[in-house]
């Protein structure tokens, strides 16, 4: 690779608007690769934008960096996901998402009234949630998880 084709750390977070600090612990988790000049400055290749901006779409879906991480690792020659790739990752990662869309609904549908959980509103919650019978069904808030009041019963 030319060295005209690489970047320093400041100009490939300046491009993919990002803090230096991001793209080192980016580097120390191993999402991202650079070289060293024989100064030891960092130098990334102009395709480490793509990658952070990879890193950071998966971040913006609930992805953490494990995961991210993962999926980076099963590209060959830790290469961008191409639009065969990505078309791959998406639908690996649809069945979540439209978990967290649902579970989203979910407690927009609820704010104005109790959250399930039975700590909100004592008075209104012996309502939703008499005698606490929810917590028969398991720890957190159990009507935001997807049970009813039907399965308390």
């Amino acid at each position: 690779m030319d060295s005209t084709d690489l970047l320093t750390i400041g100009e490939i977070a300046q491009r993919a608007g990002v803090a230096t600090s991001a793209i080192r612990y980016y580097e120390e988790r191993g999402l991202l690769s650079s070289t060293r000049t024989s100064g030891g400055q960092r130098r990334f290749p102009r395709e480490a934008i793509r990658r952070i901006a990879f890193v950071t779409a998966a971040q913006r879906v609930g992805r953490s960096l494990d995961e991210i991480g993962v999926t980076l690792a099963e590209l060959p020659d830790e290469r961008t996901p191409d639009s065969g790739d990505w078309e791959r990752i998406a639908s690996t990662w649809r069945p979540r998402l439209d978990q967290q869309i649902e579970a989203l609904v979910a407690l927009r549908d609820q704010l104005d009234s109790c959250i399930g959980c039975g700590c909100l509103s004592l008075g209104r919650c012996a309502i939703y949630n008499p005698n606490d019978r929810a917590a028969t069904l398991g720890a957190g808030a159990r009507y935001l998880l997807g049970d009813t009041a039907a399965d308390a019963d």
